[in-house]
């Protein structure tokens, strides 16, 4: 029996105005969550603090580095570094209107359960068993994000990318309704009780 991906119960408890109080943003300009795994992801992250002018002119910035990898001269109005968040994450997550990622499996399918339109930038071939690329063909093929191969990554790409992204927003967020793969824990736990009871 395929049950889908398991997401965390808290992920569709996340407060929007909350996160973005939490990050001392406004609603004039759309929000971009960057996320570049547990230790963050160093090509992803210079990308992001290299271009951060031009970045701020068209969005606010949750950027989720690493550890050790907040540049603290760079905090500004507008650019929310963190290391690592714990409870806040549900609520950074719903305020963000575009996710940029990795593509491991666990986060996509909880941007896809929360209808983020992302932005993937799969680990390479070279540093990884190929799994996230993978995992971003995948999903690009089903409508749900837009992919940068890390060996084509350079600003004018990310740039273009990443507005083309917010522009068709409304189109992947429904090509994600539309979809349902997954259920939370508690969902997983009573589909089991029922499979349980039915073999009595």
């Amino acid at each position: 029996m395929y049950l889908g991906a398991v997401l965390r119960d808290g992920i569709f408890t996340g407060n929007a105005s909350a996160g973005k109080a939490f990050c001392g943003f406004t609603n004039k300009k759309p929000v971009l969550l960057v996320m570049g795994g547990s230790l963050g992801a160093v090509k992803i992250n210079n990308l992001i603090t290299d271009n951060l002018d031009a970045l701020l002119k068209d969005y606010q910035i949750i950027h989720i580095c690493g550890k050790g990898n907040v540049k603290t001269e760079l905090k500004q109005r507008g650019y929310a570094p963190f290391e690592f968040v714990h409870e806040e994450l549900f609520d950074l997550l719903a305020a963000a209107d575009v996710v940029v990622s990795r593509a491991g499996s666990n986060s996509i399918f909880e941007f896809l359960g929360l209808q983020k339109p992302m932005l993937l930038i799969p680990l390479s071939a070279n540093a990884s068993r190929g799994d996230q690329i993978l995992n971003a063909s995948s999903f690009e093929k089903q409508g749900f994000c837009k992919v940068i191969q890390e060996e084509e990554l350079n600003d004018r790409i990310f740039n273009a990318t990443l507005a083309d992204l917010l522009k068709q927003s409304d189109e992947y967020q429904e090509k994600m309704r539309q979809k349902r793969p997954f259920k939370t824990a508690a969902e997983m736990y009573e589909l089991l009780l029922q499979v349980m009871a039915a073999k009595k």
